[in-house]
């Protein structure tokens, strides 16, 4: 009994910090601490670089290209007040052998307008989500390698520039991203204008019975008229395993508002472990976003994963 009593007095005394919070500066740039960092000499400056520069998000979806693993995937589109215009329900199975990977639909339930007449998909929210978890044929050498991994839209125009922007978005969320106009450079979170906008807080917490670091970057209150020009980030949470730094799990959402289109979007994602290597788990998406001489899209879906194989 008395680790578990130490533990709830360990929690219990850092519920009670937040008032003693220590504010560093770090390259000209302004960091929260916890009390509970402070207290227990971590070398922060080397943390929090490591937080900035960290490949491990990136890392865990790119373990899919190498593992077998089955998926249950539930898409909803919704129509302007809430219900369901199209859906689709399935249960997958990839496949991974001498080097390729394919995939079986084992279920599928579909609803509305969820496929054209040509059975390709009616909505683009569907599309973009085929990209992460979904084989089409038969796939190749792939790698799980993410170092010296350059994401570039230069060669790519329509869809497939929507999708690698989107991936850019997802895997390294607080990076500029090309291409976007109005906004590409407003979503980098760790230039110094950022920091005139954003407050960077570093913590220690429990995330699903594993005790974690914390690191939320949230908008600054009372920004007036530059909250809705220049603050697309509305907020970021990301859990890191205490001893590998790797992303355990992450919360963000993102809005804005321009002439040519405008976004509201919320992910969660939850990580697994599976024979050494960080797998995604979960991954649960509330979006209503609208482009120029497109229809505008709103969704929700889960992407639940289990049943790994190497």
């Amino acid at each position: 009994m008395r680790p578990l009593l130490g533990l709830l007095l360990f929690f219990l005394g850092a519920a009670t910090v937040q008032a003693q919070d220590t504010t560093v500066r770090i390259d000209n740039q302004s960091f929260t601490l916890a009390e509970v960092v402070v207290r227990n000499n971590f070398d922060y400056r080397r943390l929090l670089n490591q937080i900035k520069e960290d490949t491990t998000f990136y890392k865990a979806f790119r373990n899919l290209r190498i593992l077998g693993f089955t998926s249950y995937n539930d898409i909803k589109m919704l129509n302007r007040k809430g219900g369901v215009e199209a859906s689709l329900y399935s249960k997958t199975r990839q496949n991974r052998a001498n080097g390729c990977r394919t995939m079986d639909v084992l279920e599928e339930k579909t609803t509305g307008d969820f496929y054209d007449r040509k059975g390709e998909y009616n909505y683009e929210t569907p599309e973009l989500y085929a990209g992460l978890f979904f084989t089409k044929g038969t796939v190749c050498g792939e790698d799980n390698i993410v170092k010296g991994r350059t994401r570039n839209v230069s060669n790519k125009k329509g869809m497939e520039k929507h999708k690698e922007q989107l991936k850019m978005l997802f895997f390294n969320p607080g990076k500029k991203i090309p291409g976007i106009p109005l906004i590409g450079n407003k979503l980098d979170l760790y230039d110094d204008d950022a920091h005139k906008l954003y407050d960077y807080r570093l913590d220690l917490e429990e995330y699903k019975g594993q005790l974690c670091y914390v690191f939320s970057i949230t908008p600054k209150e009372n920004l007036g008229f530059l909250k809705n020009d220049r603050v697309v980030v509305d907020q970021m949470t990301t859990w890191f395993d205490q001893k590998t730094l790797e992303v355990m799990g992450r919360n963000y959402s993102l809005s804005y508002k321009a002439l040519v289109y405008d976004f509201d979007v919320q992910m969660e994602v939850e990580m697994g472990k599976f024979q050494g290597l960080t797998v995604p788990k979960i991954l649960r998406y509330k979006g209503n976003w609208d482009v120029a001489f497109k229809k505008r899209e709103r969704a929700v879906f889960t992407a639940t994963l289990f049943d790994f194989k190497k």
